[in-house]
């Protein structure tokens, strides 16, 4: 089967720039696409937690539990502009994540309310021929369960679709980090998956990005990680900063250049302009989807492992 070209922008958003409205980030975005276009991308991919940037122009006093559900009240305008710039630009864009309230009457719920959550932490994936594919992120941090401040619900579900004749997963943050996950997916043939992060420390970067590799090797497919850099501000003040940066790996392989890497930036604290933004061209999912079918030198995919135990002495 031949394969069309896919290249793939990957914006690590400086979320410093204050914003004054929604429609604001919507103008931002849809510049960062053209840009992204004209340097031959066909996917643009942002970060986890894009809506922290929204906060800049959040009502005054709003307390940190209400957040969330704030920045939920945003998502339906933001969706619905999203999907015109895919279209208008005629490339996919998965624009990061942002909170959606849960509709306890939808039967497509991924997954019921628990306690006072009513969110999820939901990747928005928009494709110029008009499909909206979202993913809800599975496995939440500690900070993502604090019923004192940012509390939702995770998801029960890897979605697995298919664009440009590739079969993609998306995967949030943390769900990259989870070998359960990598070993779940394993034999669905997957040839790309999209981890939009977000990472306050370089400890966490290093987790993400490093168990991101993790999966290019152990999936024998290109992973592309991208996260936020700097702070957002609220009533004029900064709130927690973040690190990190963005990538495409692919398998460590000697047709593919050895070292595991189709594009890289080093994490970085600079808050100038909007954030980097780089693209991975033409990334070799054709030599990727022969190297998984036999061809790898070593795949742990290729190994049943159903005979080995773990014995306690």
């Amino acid at each position: 089967m031949t394969l069309s070209p896919l290249n793939i922008a990957l914006w690590a958003i400086n979320l410093e720039p204050p914003l004054k409205s929604l429609a604001d980030w919507i103008e931002i975005t849809s510049h960062r696409m053209e840009q992204a276009k004209e340097q031959g991308a066909n996917l643009l991919l942002m970060p986890e937690y894009v809506s922290e940037q929204w906060m800049s122009f959040a009502p005054a006093g709003i307390a940190p539990d209400e957040e969330i559900p704030w920045m939920a009240t945003q998502a339906a305008d933001a969706i619905d502009q999203l999907k015109g710039l895919a279209k208008t630009h005629e490339m996919g864009l998965l624009a990061g994540t942002f909170p959606v309230a849960i509709d306890t009457k939808d039967e497509a719920s991924d997954s019921p309310v628990n306690d006072n959550s009513g969110f999820y932490n939901r990747a928005h994936l928009f494709l110029p021929d008009g499909r909206y594919i979202t993913q809800d992120k599975l496995c939440l941090t500690p900070s993502e369960q604090d019923p004192q401040a940012w509390c939702l619900t995770p998801g029960s579900k890897v979605k697995v679709f298919n664009w440009q004749g590739l079969r993609i997963a998306i995967l949030i943050c943390l769900d990259v980090e989870m070998p359960a996950l990598s070993s779940l997916i394993a034999d669905h043939d997957i040839d790309l998956i999209l981890v939009p992060s977000m990472t306050s420390k370089l400890a966490g970067y290093n987790r993400v990005f490093g168990c991101a590799k993790a999966r290019a090797i152990e999936l024998q497919a290109a992973i592309a990680a991208v996260g936020p850099i700097g702070a957002t501000r609220f009533l004029g003040k900064k709130r927690q900063n973040q690190t990190s940066a963005a990538a495409v790996y692919i398998p460590c392989e000697e047709s593919l250049g050895h070292i595991g890497v189709a594009t890289e930036i080093s994490p970085t604290d600079t808050t100038v302009g909007q954030g980097p933004l780089i693209v991975a061209k033409d990334v070799p999912f054709a030599e990727i989807r022969r190297l998984r079918n036999g061809k790898a030198e070593v795949w742990p995919g290729a190994w049943d492992a159903d005979h080995i135990f773990v014995e306690e002495e």
